[in-house]
């Protein structure tokens, strides 16, 4: 078992002001695998007068020095590779394979990128080429609360403290408590690379505790969160009292529409991206809307597709999808599954309780719904479980009226063949990302959403931009 109960504070590990310990469970085995400290507000109070201090000289390092630092981090990222595969199999129970390519590989990708949009950005520049003495200046946002959440964490906490190095800010990362692992093997990075003392801090915690001391804090002048909608809400509250800066990714409650002319594996794909990561990503096509015409023949096939779909040990090889994070979310999921079915949607695949032979560990049946509307709660809440929802419709106006019939915002997704009805139905959802026929949002497009989904954008140069106030000067 790891013991892992100190912070990242000023350039060291030191030990918390006060003993107040949990244990990580491994859920594909339910058993221990880790104990943690759970930040105080004094903890937190150290961490961001560390980052206050350091700020007063970071915020003026040269870019060139910045991305020196960040090319050296990239570097030793991937050396490390195996070891953040491992620690998020381990601390959120995602297949080995999964947990490498797109977990640790998503983290890759956008320090790459970041990398790049860093050596471009013009942090002083003329208003216009007729204005040469009228000037916009970037500059860093200042003391940043970054505070991420177990489903994607290092996809999650590269989206927020690589821009944040790269501005000129200075941070204190929370993780989340159920995932902190490979966060802590990103601190261990940052210390090798030997970011100046105070740059970047790491204080383990919970969101009562820990996230309530951080978001509240007086010298934090922006908050970057991704998580529930629920906690998002309350952040806005605590920032709106001092008027911090926030940037939040929240939930999702994603629809693919299916037309009739859709690829012929537009069915089993849709599925499969729903399921991936056991359902538990925000951006998931949770909602599938299926033309009347070819209903009844989706259906079938997402029934083959689901009871086929395998479900085990994520430390083993093989293409299948491991537990959900904890008895918690297990609970959660169970529980939306019988409402489902008492709302009377049709179960088409799966069901409550777990997969036949997985009696330990969290693990959830693949499960699919026909027949729902959208009034339905599994319709309308997202569930963050490998749950999907079938809804028929007739038209194209339809279809948008149901997709659009949602408190969220994030992605959505259409499969047809018609580029332009394609691009006429994608200009009309309201939603931060659309993805047509599986093509996929690149890792630097700009990843939020509207409406509950959230403020801001992450990734590429609008993620960079999050984290820079403008300043216009006069007569330089």
């Amino acid at each position: 078992m790891l013991v892992k109960k100190n912070f990242y504070i000023n350039g060291e590990w030191v030990k918390p002001f006060s003993t107040n310990e949990i244990e990580i469970i491994n859920p594909a085995t339910e058993k221990v695998c880790t104990v943690i400290s759970l930040g105080s507000k004094k903890d937190i109070d150290n961490a961001v007068s560390a980052a206050k201090e350091a700020f007063k000289t970071w915020a003026f390092v040269s870019k060139e020095e910045k991305i020196d630092l960040l090319e050296r981090l990239y570097t030793l990222y991937k050396k490390r590779w195996d070891d953040f595969a491992n620690a998020i199999t381990l601390e959120m129970g995602a297949p080995k394979e999964f947990a490498s390519k797109l977990q640790v590989g998503a983290g890759a990708a956008h320090i790459k990128t970041f990398i790049k949009y860093l050596k471009d950005f013009k942090f002083d520049r003329p208003v216009n080429d007729q204005l040469q003495n009228q000037k916009i200046i970037y500059e860093p946002k200042g003391i940043c609360a970054l505070i991420t959440p177990w489903n994607w964490p290092m996809n999650q906490v590269c989206l927020k403290v690589i821009p944040a190095l790269a501005s000129g800010c200075t941070m204190v990362l929370k993780p989340s408590e159920i995932a902190p692992l490979s966060s802590m093997i990103l601190a261990e990075i940052i210390h090798e690379v030997k970011f100046p003392k105070g740059v970047f801090n790491l204080v383990n915690g919970d969101g009562p505790t820990t996230g309530e001391a951080l978001t509240s804090h007086p010298d934090i002048d922006m908050i970057s969160f991704t998580g529930s909608t629920r906690a998002g809400a309350l952040i806005s509250q605590n920032a709106a009292k001092d008027f911090k800066r926030i940037s939040l990714e929240l939930g999702g409650k994603g629809a693919n529409i299916i037309f009739k002319d859709a690829k012929p594996d537009a069915i089993e794909k849709g599925a499969s991206r729903c399921f991936k990561n056991s359902g538990q990503s925000c951006n998931a096509p949770t909602r599938m809307l299926v033309e009347k015409s070819i209903y009844n023949e989706a259906i079938e096939k997402i029934r083959k597709y689901t009871n086929e779909l395998k479900v085990g040990d994520p430390n083993k090889d093989g293409n299948h999808i491991g537990p959900v994070v904890s008895n918690q979310q297990f609970e959660k999921v169970q529980k939306l599954i019988k409402k489902g079915i008492d709302e009377g949607a049709r179960l088409v695949a799966g069901g409550t309780g777990k997969p036949e032979g997985l009696d330990k560990g969290y693990y959830v049946k693949p499960t699919a719904f026909a027949d729902v509307n959208n009034k339905m709660e599994i319709a309308r809440t997202e569930i963050f479980g490998p749950v999907l929802s079938i809804i028929p419709f007739e038209t194209e106006e339809e279809a948008i009226e149901i997709t659009n019939d949602t408190n969220y915002g994030l992605a959505n997704y259409i499969q047809t063949q018609d580029k332009e009805k394609a691009n006429r139905v994608a200009r009309r959802l309201r939603s931060g990302m659309v993805d047509i026929n599986g093509t996929g949002i690149a890792a630097d497009s700009p990843f939020g959403g509207y409406k509950h989904s959230g403020i801001g954008r992450e990734a590429g140069k609008e993620g960079l931009i999050e984290f820079l106030e403008v300043k216009a000067v006069g007569g330089m």
